[in-house]
């Protein structure tokens, strides 16, 4: 299995993201949370184009990503892991584990530094949430992050293997937590104890500045409840919730233009939540 997943992994990657994008794109029509502020196609089309730019724009700037890394520190014997003598699947456990650990320590940092928010406000100028919501970050946003990650998998010396699951579990964990979709309130409640529900993760995308800055977690939903930024509910309630940023409710974050040029912009003051 570790063997086909090495040499499958740009097919599998690309295969799951879109059987993904597919599922949850039925269930929210299905089974929606919330009703749209805006008509789908224009923020589509920025969202998933911002996909594209960011894809292509980390295979031009870096020689290696993280799976890259990782093989590269695994030829040499760099890292953490390779200065121990763990078996191979407890390696491969904890090397995920920690980094998604310091995925949400980089999530917070985002939200706390003002050069980093300039870049990750893109993300939350959404003014609605959905599958695609989960993929849209400015490309220079995805390339500070990529380099995060290839340093953090050197240091850890994390397996080939872990790396891979890794990214492809995040990126699913991504757009399930961002849907649009209402599940069974005893579902939410068991799940949210183990990973990051839509209900969790839609309130980090509320307009009020305390809901904006809780629930960083991508996948693992334990570290918003150790670390104290753990929020159960949004104030208004999901279905009257705000979504985005006070200061950008109009069409403009629906603009691929626009959102490539935001992080440039002079800083807009904050208006008082809708």
């Amino acid at each position: 299995m570790s063997e086909f997943i090495l040499t499958h992994e740009t097919a599998l990657r690309l295969g799951i993201f879109a059987a993904a994008l597919l599922l949850l794109i039925v269930a929210e029509a299905i089974f929606p949370r919330k009703a749209r502020s805006q008509p789908r196609p224009r923020r589509w089309l920025a969202n998933l184009s911002l996909v594209i730019i960011d894809t292509v724009t980390l295979r031009l700037a870096l020689p290696v990503l993280a799976a890259g890394a990782a093989i590269y520190a695994q030829s040499r014997g760099w890292g953490l892991f390779y200065q121990t003598a763990l078996p191979a699947w407890l390696e491969v456990t904890l090397a995920m584990i920690l980094l998604d650990l310091a995925l949400y320590w980089q999530h917070v940092a985002t939200h706390k530094i003002p050069i980093l928010w300039r870049l990750h406000k893109v993300h939350h100028t959404d003014r609605d949430i959905d599958v695609t919501t989960g993929s849209r970050f400015h490309p220079l946003e995805i390339l500070l992050s990529m380099i995060y990650k290839i340093a953090l998998v050197m240091m850890l010396g994390a397996p080939v293997l872990a790396v891979i699951l890794f990214e492809i579990i995040l990126n699913g964990c991504a757009m399930f937590n961002h849907a649009n979709l209402r599940l069974p309130k005893v579902i939410d409640h068991v799940l949210r104890k183990f990973i990051v529900t839509p209900d969790m993760h839609r309130v980090h995308h509320s307009v009020r500045p305390e809901e904006t800055h809780s629930n960083f977690g991508f996948s693992i939903s334990l570290w918003d409840h150790l670390f104290g930024t753990y929020r159960a509910q949004p104030k208004a309630g999901h279905e009257a919730m705000v979504i985005g940023l006070p200061e950008y409710q109009s069409r403009e974050p629906s603009s691929l233009l626009w959102s490539l040029l935001l992080p440039f912009k002079a800083i807009k003051k904050p208006a008082d939540p809708p």
